[in-house]
């Protein structure tokens, strides 16, 4: 693995981002089974201690501990919908109220308007009707998208839970794959790359869970000290969107200002919303990540962009959420094979403070 492949560097360039290349095909080709998979893989690395834990403490068999474990997981997943499907029924309740506030705010976008812009109230109805009959002719193709988003996401759901268990389960058998493909001599390096992925991975999750905690917190605060109503719920929403890189933040923003019509239509209350969203956005972008993420995940913020972009582009939300632990994963494999180190620094976060080139000038003789 530590070996030097004897040929020259423009050849050794273009094999590796062949196979990059061709890995990044595969992966958009069959996005829709290679996604679940990391996603359950991801989660299998998280569940690890808890499954090494019962397995030689309570002396459980490997079957019933990866089992314990899937339905632990999916009892605290299961608990927060709960939750969150609770605080919705209570919202639910105040669907006359929302009308009303909503057809109050209306009226004063559209007096807005009309004062600042001189557009009249009847002209911007008529904008709205055609805008609205252009929604309607597209409604069909939107109805069967989202019957085959959600049809997708039960798919995920069910599937998820059982690639899990078999990842668990069958630790030791990939394990033993691996010693068996790679050469007697590289068996350390191999031992020490699935011991650094396993904590980066298990680093990243636990430090996303403790920002999505710190963000609800905040935000919760911030949406009762200006007066909104459901406030624990709204956090809790931001939080978990926020999960989702950079269009998270801005669903939870737009889910918050409709939630807060149920308690009035007041622009002051709008605008303290969007301060505390932009509030929290600074703390957590400039506070949260830097010491809780990044210094898990040692991948500067070109790459991390350009991931998560690319991500996004192949696999939708799922491959945006993938990216970072992805690259991780790159970058650890990267730093311990000898002709891929560079590679491995392209994507690492250490920045040098000064470069100078250092180039032997050939005497030449008289």
């Amino acid at each position: 693995m530590n070996q030097k492949l004897p040929f020259p560097f423009y050849i050794k360039f273009s094999c590796i981002l062949l196979i990059l290349i061709s890995f990044s095909v595969i992966f958009c080709i069959g996005k829709d089974i290679i996604t679940p998979v990391l996603m359950a893989f991801l989660l299998a690395v998280l569940l690890l201690p808890l499954f090494t834990f019962l397995n030689t403490k309570f002396k459980f068999s490997r079957h019933f501990a990866a089992i314990m474990c899937v339905l632990l997981f999916a009892s605290f997943i299961i608990g927060i919908l709960v939750f969150i499907s609770y605080q919705v029924t209570d919202m639910a309740n105040d669907v006359e109220t929302i009308k009303k506030n909503v057809n109050s705010f209306i009226i004063d976008i559209h007096k807005y308007i009309k004062d600042n812009f001189n557009i009249s109230i009847g002209e911007q109805k008529k904008y709205i009707d055609n805008v609205t009959k252009d929604s309607v002719k597209d409604g069909k193709a939107t109805i069967g998208s989202a019957i085959i988003s959600i049809s997708d996401l039960l798919l995920d759901c069910t599937i998820i839970p059982i690639y899990t268990f078999l990842f668990l389960l069958y630790k030791d058998h990939f394990i033993l794959f691996l010693v068996k493909l790679i050469n007697k001599e590289n068996h350390s390096t191999l031992k020490d790359i699935l011991s650094q992925i396993k904590v980066s991975i298990n680093n990243y999750i636990v430090s996303l869970i403790l920002e999505m905690i710190v963000v609800s917190v905040l935000t919760s605060l911030g949406l009762w000290i200006i007066g909104v109503k459901y406030f624990i719920l709204l956090g809790l929403i931001t939080g978990l969107l926020n999960l989702i890189p950079y269009i998270g933040i801005f669903a939870a923003g737009i889910i918050t200002l409709f939630a807060s019509l149920t308690g009035t239509s007041e622009t002051s209350i709008i605008v303290g919303i969007l301060v505390v969203n932009i509030i929290v956005q600074l703390i957590d972008n400039n506070i949260l990540v830097p010491l809780i993420i990044n210094s898990k995940v040692e991948i500067n913020a070109f790459v991390s962009i350009l991931g998560i972009i690319i991500g996004g582009a192949a696999a939708g939300i799922s491959g945006m959420f993938l990216a970072i632990p992805l690259l991780a994963i790159l970058k650890i494999i990267f730093d311990k094979i000898e002709p891929l180190e560079p590679w491995g620094y392209l994507m690492g976060n250490h920045m040098p403070k000064k470069f100078a080139w250092r180039i032997r000038r050939l005497k030449v003789e008289n």
